[in-house]
């Protein structure tokens, strides 16, 4: 008898050999994304380190835990079905060779996407969705970039070598018995255990991909980050990037909250449209908007003079010589990360809201910006950027929203007046300098009043300037820096051919960046911080004083802004207000990071999840330290006033109502 029960043990075992198999190297699996999320945060500690303790650590990785699981069962879906797959045949050494190939692939694959999100972090300050391929899928040039970060993160090769090489040689080989199964009674325990396997797995496996299995919780999705982090940024180290990638596949990005039960109770609280009420004729200057790439409100001394005890410069010189004869907006803040995302902003008054606007289904509704509402008034437009036509989607959006005219790299090269494609930086387009100079030139054949926009280059990833401007600006203490001084340049030079054109002094200037980019201090690094921005308006004429506002600024302000300075009569709509007749008390921005939202008004900054409050902070706390919230006398008031424009922001997009008469 004994005997007999060791001969079946001994062939239960083999039995359920697979399944034990399978749980161990699922185990490999927390590991490698264990690494990825070391890494993670090791490549981006300077984001992280702010209160950083031991303890939070732990809650922040623990969270992470409910995530890797829902992605390593998703990923790993194929692998896992191919060793509990019920049939005697499988028990072949090829076949188990075929399952740990697919295995080691696919989990080496999803720790190189989690590195290249982390080299990619600094940029968004997110995890990267699906929206990246929307967002990229025009540019010919990430081959070269992706090269350089290549070699720049050379560690995170051996990294990935090291990885590979571990699930390799630990991976658990089952071993085969074919020949143990000969009999039709063996075949079918054989099946019979290996299907019990599989219907046992299979509940949990769906657990463990929605984030439980309790019939009150809904399947995890990228917003539950935030009940483990402290600060929005924080999310990205709690989430993995497949999992924000899978989570994101064909999702519905605008969903219509119930803040308000009625129109006219929301209306109360929030419009976006402005309503015509110039009493006088308008007035038919030129517009110019520069969008500075990367042109973070850190870089410019002017903007900056407590930095450091004062002893910071910044380094932008010719641009503080133009922030000293214009109207300078010192608490601005971008309505996102990304430039895709400063675009719809500074255009058309729609700021970010959970995704880049341009890659949602919203972006086929019907709306305009200041383009269009000033071609309606005689203007002619035209949209420069100095890339590949269709490069970031920039000439369809400007197309759609007013632009008459585009000019890109094509045009550049083809004026015989200028250095043609001898001026391409080889990465993403003309260098500022010369583009700028072709802006300047252009300008100059249109017919007046006009509006322009330009969006520059140079001041981006991968960082490097003209040969023949290598020595002057040389490397400092970030990569950035050198390209902000060469762009800088490239202003102030543009604004000097700009004085001997005879549209000068009927012109407004508007100076803006598209988003930040890498800092050295740490309240730009904060979750407000991160947004900040400048804004300057300079006009010539002297119409709109020099000086300095202290409102809350945001970039989708600048289009009621002008058109107040214009005396544009007509209704429109932008989710910003005008800084020059708002009270300062009630102006205000917003921005969206990581499933929060951030509003900025009363001297606080309010982080409000979509269900309850998060965080509140003053203004004067620049890194965000003392979370006020509960605290704060006006903490009910922004409540309500976050809830109306994002409901109003909901609602005018799934419902196609961008436009006033709508």
């Amino acid at each position: 008898m004994p005997f007999m029960w060791k001969k079946r043990s001994s062939i239960l075992e083999k039995m359920i050999a697979p399944t034990i198999a399978l749980v161990g190297n699922l185990v490999l699996a927390y590991i490698v994304y264990f690494v990825a999320r070391i890494a993670y945060l090791l490549e981006n500690y300077a984001f992280f380190s702010e209160g950083l303790s031991f303890e939070h650590l732990l809650t922040l990785f623990g969270g992470g835990l409910v995530f890797n699981t829902s992605a390593i069962l998703y990923t790993n879906m194929l692998y896992i079905v191919l060793m509990l797959f019920p049939f005697w045949l499988k028990e072949r050494r090829w076949y188990q060779l075929l399952c740990k190939g697919v295995f080691v692939s696919v989990n080496v694959l999803m720790l190189v996407v989690n590195l290249i999100d982390a080299v990619y972090f600094p940029f968004t300050l997110r995890r990267t969705t699906t929206s990246v391929f929307r967002e990229f899928d025009k540019e010919n040039n990430l081959g070269s970039i992706f090269f350089t970060e290549l070699v720049s993160h050379w560690y995170f090769v051996l990294l990935t070598v090291a990885v590979a090489w571990m699930l390799w040689r630990l991976y658990i080989m089952p071993r085969t018995h074919f020949t143990t199964y000969r009999t039709l009674r063996q075949r079918l325990a054989f099946g019979g255990v290996m299907l019990g396997s599989l219907i046992v797995a299979t509940p949990l496996v769906i657990g463990g991909c929605r984030g439980g299995l309790s019939s009150g919780i809904r399947p995890i999705t990228i917003n539950n980050a935030n009940q483990y982090a402290k600060r929005p940024q924080e999310c990205a180290v709690v989430l993995n990037t497949p999992f924000a990638l899978l989570r994101t596949i064909g999702k519905n990005v605008f969903v219509v909250p119930n803040y308000y039960a009625n129109s006219q109770a929301l209306e109360a609280v929030f419009t976006p449209i402005h309503r015509g009420q110039t009493s006088h004729p308008m007035q038919k200057k030129n517009v110019v908007i520069l969008i500075v790439e990367s042109f973070g409100k850190e870089y410019i001394g002017a903007l900056n003079k407590d930095l450091r005890a004062g002893r910071y410069a910044g380094y932008t010189p010719h641009v503080d010589k133009l922030i000293a004869k214009s109207l300078v907006f010192p608490n601005t803040y971008a309505n996102g990360h990304k430039s895709i995302d400063g675009m719809p902003s500074v255009l058309c008054g729609i700021p970010m809201f959970v995704e880049p606007f341009v890659l949602t289904p919203a972006s086929m509704n019907s709306y305009t910006g200041m383009a269009g509402l000033l071609q309606q008034e005689g203007y002619a437009t035209a949209f420069f950027h100095g890339a590949n036509r269709g490069s970031m989607g920039f000439w369809a959006f400007a197309n759609k929203t007013g632009f008459q005219h585009y000019y890109g790299r094509q045009d550049y090269a083809a004026d015989a007046r200028f250095g043609g494609d001898a001026d391409f930086d080889t990465n993403w387009g003309i260098w500022d300098e010369p583009f700028m100079q072709y802006y300047c030139t252009k300008m100059g054949e249109m017919k007046q009043p006009f509006m322009t926009a330009l969006f520059t280059v140079s001041s981006h990833h991968p960082f490097v300037v003209p040969e023949k401007y290598k020595s002057v600006y040389k490397e400092e203490e970030l990569p950035i820096h050198k390209c902000i001084r060469y762009t800088d340049m490239a202003i102030g030079k543009f604004f000097e051919a700009a004085e001997k054109q005879p549209w000068f002094k009927n012109t407004i200037f508007v100076l803006t960046a598209d988003h930040t980019n890498e800092s050295n201090f740490d309240e730009y690094r904060s979750d407000i911080g991160t947004f900040s921005v400048p804004l300057i308006i300079y006009d010539p004429s002297g119409e709109v004083p020099a000086g300095v506002n202290e409102s809350i600024g945001q970039q989708i302000d600048i289009l009621p802004t002008i058109m107040g300075v214009l005396g544009y009569g007509k209704d429109y709509l932008s989710f910003g207000c005008d800084l020059l007749t708002t009270p300062t008390e009630q102006t205000y921005a917003l921005n969206y990071i990581n499933g929060v939202y951030q509003y900025v008004k009363y001297g606080h900054v309010l982080q409000f999840d979509g269900k309850q409050t998060k965080g509140v902070y003053a203004l004067s706390d620049r890194t965000m330290k003392h979370n006020l919230v509960g605290r704060v006398k006006m903490q009910a008031q922004m409540e309500r006033e976050l809830k109306a424009i994002i409901q109003q922001y909901m609602e005018r997009m799934v419902n196609d109502r961008l436009l006033p008469n709508k």
